[in-house]
């Protein structure tokens, strides 16, 4: 048959195609929890100065 030789893999755009999605997946989870991060530390720093507090900054303890 003439054609055999022209022909590409069909399960090599399919693995390309897959990778791709897994690296577009991964970072989507990894902005998505960093927004998630993030804005649960606004909302304890906005639910501090709601309440009135003054003293509302994150103290890191001496290492």
């Amino acid at each position: 048959m003439e054609g055999d030789d022209t022909m590409t893999d069909p399960e090599e755009g399919g693995s390309r195609g897959a990778i791709a999605g897994l690296l577009i997946a991964a970072v989507m989870l990894a902005a998505g929890l960093w927004l998630a991060h993030d804005l649960t530390a606004a909302s304890k720093m906005q639910d501090c100065l709601m309440s009135g507090r003054t003293n509302c900054n994150v103290i890191q303890p001496a290492q």
